[in-house]
């Protein structure tokens, strides 16, 4: 149409320029204008041709959006299904040196051998273990007695000290947290850690665990799960499913494998932002288990908020039994209360009970040192040479940790106290009890612990420098078995732990993250033990200097001091 109206429009131009053609009689003048015409016809041909292709690109473009816009639409669902899936993780290398002096002590074992002589044999019972170790104090009643009675000082482990200069190790975490719907979400998070070099533990020990200095370190439960370096599996660290604003109101309901590890105030000597974990570090024990909680605002006009949770867990599954064993379930319960958070400012209260602890973790062995006496002694001994499983009794415990940030001076600091008991109730097979050895009759008892630090942020520079101190007496204990200390947890140290360290931002360019750090972390740990024992729930903790008495011997190798020194180099994305 558009041409036909375009060629009429010509025609109708021309007509007046015919007619005076025809009044001039001059017909080469005629021709050139006629060619005049034909020339400007075929360019407005053209340029209606171009225009026409013009508008047949654009018809297949708009065809073409329109495509591309229903492909769109038809994967829509997918995007948003993919939109509720954040994934982020870290990456640690590590170097640690390690040195650690072991004083002279008598082992348990030797002591153990010796000790038939006074009538104690693997069938032996915790009464006659009594007896035969009271008959045996009352006929030496020194420690230089006790030492010729059996044998001398040639009984006593020599002391000595080990050491690993160089170890290093890798460890990757993959975090998930998925929408469900608006008020239910998944968190996960993945673990690798290994050694460079081996599939295995690093701690070393003899085939009886009794001669190393790193016993607890070595031993895999469920309380270690992913804490310490293994082989090259991807393990579950956690696992859990939060129900939020329930019924519109600041309650929420979770469960599954806790955030138990990490807690404060341990994210501020490991670099991190935020907290890593509900309960504070003197709980640092993956467990798998059920959460409460209720959120509100501070009261009488304070700014900032508070949380407070009931949470339960299960530390120990027995799994069948028959009945009347008298074998049970380990359990956790308690409190963790954030009573105050606005800023930096934090005030947590945390106190739980764990129930019908074991003196064996089910998935580990612990030598009898009387057993393996009995082996060596005895050719016909058929028995087992391991400590049979049973329920000891309770611990309680209670700590408050206060958190906060002095502005002005860039300058973080903390408080941490902690409270434990005991209500020991069994002796097991060795005569052992919560805090108690050859056959005493079981005792409760009260432990305590105190730890400090501070960190002073150079934000220009990107630089942090640290120091904490931590202090435990005789007879505390911490749950921390998923420490990350490399060799033995700082906090359920029986005596003193003095550690610095730096933290440096390294300037490796804009994030695109919104998790994203980049450091290397530099400390210098140092323990000082006065009891053994740290960590233990069996066995009467002994101060080092006395270790020269075959009635204080050791069922594995006591530790006196420690150093240590470690470098990471760590990435968060």
């Amino acid at each position: 149409m558009k041409s036909f109206f375009s060629l009429a429009l010509v025609g109708m131009l021309a007509l007046p320029m015919v007619a005076q053609a025809g009044q001039q009689t001059d017909t080469l003048d005629i021709s050139r204008r006629i060619d005049e015409l034909n020339s400007q016809l075929q360019k407005l041909k053209a340029t209606m041709a171009e225009q026409e292709k013009t508008r047949m690109d654009g018809s297949s473009s708009l065809e073409g959006l329109r495509a591309t816009i229903d492909d769109l639409e038809e994967r829509s669902d997918e995007w948003d299904l993919a939109s509720r899936i954040s994934l982020y993780g870290d990456f640690r290398a590590r170097m640690d040196y390690n040195s650690t002096d072991v004083p002279a002590y008598f082992n348990a074992r030797e002591v153990a051998m010796a000790m038939r002589g006074f009538g104690v044999t693997a069938a032996s019972s915790t009464t006659d273990i009594r007896n035969a170790f009271n008959g045996f104090m009352a006929m030496a009643p020194t420690a230089e007695a006790r030492q010729a009675m059996l044998g001398g000082a040639m009984l006593m482990q020599p002391a000595h000290t080990v050491k690993n200069d160089t170890l290093f190790s890798n460890r990757v975490r993959l975090n998930m947290r998925v929408k469900a719907t608006e008020n239910v979400e998944f968190k996960g998070r993945f673990v690798g850690y290994k050694v460079w070099g081996m599939q295995s533990s690093p701690f070393p020990e003899d085939a009886n665990g009794v001669y190393s200095p790193f016993f607890l370190s070595s031993r895999s439960f469920d309380g270690t799960s992913g804490r310490t370096p293994a082989d090259s599996s991807l393990l579950v660290d956690r696992a859990f499913v939060n129900w939020n604003n329930i019924g519109g109101h600041p309650f929420w309901f979770s469960v599954g494998r806790r955030p138990t590890t990490d807690g404060p105030p341990a994210h501020l000597r490991m670099g991190n932002v935020h907290r890593m974990a509900t309960p504070i570090s003197y709980m640092d024990y993956p467990f798998d288990g059920i959460s409460l909680g209720y959120a509100y605002r501070a009261p009488f006009g304070l700014e900032g908020n508070g949380r407070v949770r009931f949470c339960y867990g299960r530390g120990f599954e027995a799994g069948l039994l028959e009945s009347g064993t008298g074998m049970d379930d380990t359990d956790f319960a308690g409190l963790s209360w954030d009573i105050l958070k606005q800023g930096n400012r934090f005030l947590n209260l945390q106190t739980f009970g764990a129930f019908n602890l074991f003196n064996v973790p089910g998935d580990t062995l612990y030598p009898n040192p009387i057993e393996i006496a009995e082996a060596a002694a005895n050719p016909n001994y058929t028995g087992g040479t391991n400590l049979d499983r049973i329920n000891m009794g309770d611990i309680y415990h209670t700590s408050l940790v206060y958190m906060d940030k002095v502005e002005q001076a860039n300058l973080n600091y903390f408080l941490t106290f902690g409270w434990s008991h005991t209500n020991a109730e069994a002796i097991d097979e060795l005569g052992a009890s919560l805090l108690g050895s050859w056959g005493a009759e079981p005792e409760d008892k009260d432990g305590y612990g105190f730890y400090a630090g501070l960190r002073y942020d150079i934000d220009q520079i990107g630089l942090k420098l640290g120091a904490e101190f931590n202090y435990g007496s005789e007879n505390w204990l911490a749950f921390t078995p998923g420490h990350d200390d490399y060799t033995q947890s700082k906090l359920y140290t029986r005596g003193k732990v003095y550690e610095a360290y730096l933290i440096y931002d390294l300037p490796t360019g804009e994030a695109v993250s919104k998790y994203a750090q980049t450091f290397i972390r530099l400390g210098y740990q140092h323990y000082d033990y006065d009891y053994t024992y740290s960590g233990m729930w069996l066995g009467t903790p002994t101060k080092i200097e006395y270790l020269n008495d075959p009635a204080t011997a050791q069922f594995y190798a006591p530790t006196e001091e420690m150093d240590q020194v470690y470098l990471t180099f760590e990435a968060y994305f």
